[in-house]
């Protein structure tokens, strides 16, 4: 009698709702970001690389929402964002630097079915590409991966402009290693004695640090319009099917 591979582990999804969150903590993430701690009592869980929607409402009764991706695949009653402020923005400059702890927030969420990444629902090999705060749903998945001990290949390429602006620099130090492999591309000022080169990636340089398309990774590319556009054509040409291809992307170029 033959032994058959085990089937893919499938874990219900919450559904999205509203709920109220109380700030606990804040701190500086680059100088243009900050990571948010918030209590939920309501809330379900969610699985990495999920968003939700926050609401902010004036004491006019002005409301103004935006989407920001979770920087952790949260246990039930916690919620973590890093938000980049937008210098423009009706939501992040607020979020960046007017909130405090005790401050009260309202959430929609968990949001996201295609762009999640779940320990043991696959051993195929993972590759993720981020650029600048795109990274903040790519470190969920990478966090996730790293505290249930999966074994499925995982591998990072940041997209940068200075070593300021990277975010979890220390979470994502402590995960490199060979479960992990995370590679930066800096593309304005890099470390003194940086071995690579400054500038933009690349077709060239993505096909040098990215795992082949002949291993089937799964891919998840996350950044701005301009530069998801640009990763997941370049991918394609490199042979890894679009249906492989994940993507999320917010505005601007």
């Amino acid at each position: 009698m033959s032994a058959q591979p085990a089937a893919p582990v499938r874990r219900s999804r919450p559904h999205a709702a509203w709920h109220v969150a109380t700030v606990v903590e804040t701190r500086h993430e680059t100088p243009t970001a900050a990571r948010l701690v918030l209590d939920v009592p309501t809330w379900p869980g969610s699985a990495a690389g999920s968003h939700v929607d926050v609401r902010l409402t004036a004491p006019d009764g002005y409301q103004a929402s935006r989407s920001y991706s979770i920087a952790s695949s949260t246990p039930a009653g916690q919620v973590v964002l890093a938000v980049d402020e937008l210098p423009d923005g009706e939501v992040s400059p607020f979020l960046v630097r007017e909130v405090r702890p005790g401050d009260q927030l309202e959430l929609h969420g968990p949001l996201g079915a295609f762009f999640v990444w779940r320990p043991g629902e696959s051993t195929r090999p993972v590759q993720l590409v981020a650029g600048g705060s795109g990274v903040v749903p790519l470190y969920a998945m990478a966090a996730a991966h790293g505290a249930a001990g999966d074994d499925s290949p995982f591998r990072l390429l940041y997209s940068v402009r200075t070593p300021a602006d990277v975010f979890f620099t220390d979470e994502l130090t402590a995960l490199a290693g060979p479960a992990f492999g995370l590679d930066l591309v800096y593309t304005r000022n890099a470390p003194d004695g940086w071995p690579d080169a400054v500038g933009r990636l690349t077709r060239e340089s993505l096909a040098a640090r990215t795992i082949p398309a002949a291993e089937r990774p799964r891919v998840y590319v996350c950044g701005s319009t301009g530069f998801v556009e640009a990763v997941a054509g370049w991918l394609q040409e490199l042979g890894h099917p679009a249906a492989d291809i994940h993507t999320e992307r917010f505005g601007g170029l």
